[in-house]
């Protein structure tokens, strides 16, 4: 019976012939590993550059809109003529026409509601702690910190890019994003105001604006277009082929405008405070509506939608909300350009991350 000790010093080791079989399972599973973990690790960048070539085109646009305008040979009528032309016909063209087949565009789940303006709510409190904890900002200043940080380019920049990068699948859901928006958030920052100011709701104030939103084009064309699609008709050619033409100028001209606007309010003061607003915008706002759309187990192309509108740069109406505030106006146009910079590449890392 052979010994079980092992052998002693000076006897002859394993040859190198056994040394490599022996390790050659280590090797093979380690290859192997390599080959199943490579993929997952190029597939985020993968990704990642799929959403980007996707979005650069848009941000090309905008960078044509605001080198346009900076050049100086375009005066500012004109501009306000295009932007007046792409927000009173040609967005609500292509909003009332995809409304108008709301009878057979796929159901929208509703609760998507809850998570974009359920993350509006966090992100405004917490925008309004920040800008009193970090700047010693006031009141009616911590109101419109606050509201840059949650008030994205849902129109000029949201319908481009979700049309683009989730298809006509998303667009019922960014509708219905669309028609509370402005209501929701003007309120918000109208009480916030009115409370730091006097304590108190303005009646008169909740009225205005419920007046102004109900009016406002984009609203009515997609009300209308949802009151006219629940009849189950079709458009006539006539009406359905000119909405349809009108619809696809939308997109360019909605991005070039945009660019225009911003070489018009362009790079002031206040740099502090506008990056904690781009900050706030571009990587707060969109994790917390993300986590309250995972908490609702939203579907998956109702979270892309939310989670993508939440994720755009600061609004304009954040700028006309502080003039009319006389407040934070040049940190605010600061943090208008650099987060619609900024979310040239977060953009498309959020399309990466939804698309996974």
């Amino acid at each position: 019976m052979r010994s079980a000790r092992p052998r002693q010093a000076g006897v002859r080791k394993p040859g190198a012939a056994r040394r490599f079989l022996e390790a050659a399972p280590t090797a093979r599973e380690g290859a192997a590993r390599a080959a199943y973990t490579a993929p997952l690790l190029r597939a985020p960048v993968s990704t990642f550059l799929q959403q980007l070539e996707v979005s650069a085109p848009l941000f090309v646009l905008i960078l044509a809109g605001y080198l346009l305008a900076a050049s100086g040979r375009w005066p500012k009528s004109v501009s306000d003529a295009l932007a007046k032309f792409v927000f009173a016909v040609a967005i609500p063209a292509l909003l009332f026409r995809l409304m108008s087949d709301l009878s057979r565009l796929p159901p929208v789940d509703s609760r998507l509601l809850i998570a974009f303006f359920g993350g509006c709510l966090i992100v405004f409190v917490l925008g309004r702690l920040l800008g009193r904890w970090l700047f010693g900002l006031d009141g009616v200043q911590q109101s419109v910190f606050a509201l840059g940080g949650i008030f994205a380019n849902n129109v000029l920049l949201g319908v481009p890019i979700a049309r683009a990068a989730l298809g006509e699948a998303a667009m019922p859901s960014v509708a219905l994003v669309l028609v509370f928006n402005s209501l929701t958030l003007w309120t918000l920052v109208t009480v916030s105001v009115e409370w730091a100011r006097h304590g108190e709701l303005s009646v008169r104030g909740f009225g205005q604006t419920l007046k102004n939103v109900l009016t406002n084009p984009v609203v009515a064309s997609v009300l209308i277009g949802a009151a006219f699609g629940m009849t189950g008709l079709s458009l006539p050619m006539v009406i359905d082929r000119p909405l349809d033409l009108l619809g696809s100028s939308a997109v360019p001209l909605s991005l070039i405008v945009l660019g225009m606007g911003l070489a018009e309010y362009g790079v002031r003061s206040g740099w502090r405070e506008a990056t904690a607003i781009t900050a706030v915008k571009l990587v707060a706002q969109p994790l917390v509506v993300w986590g309250l759309a995972l908490a609702l187990g939203l579907p998956a192309v109702e979270t892309q939608a939310v989670v993508l509108l939440s994720a755009l740069a600061v609004g304009v109406n954040v700028y006309l909300m502080a003039r009319e505030f006389d407040s934070m106006q040049a940190p605010v146009a600061t943090a208008m350009v650099l987060s619609t910079a900024a979310s040239s590449l977060t953009v498309p890392l959020v399309l990466a991350l939804l698309a996974r």
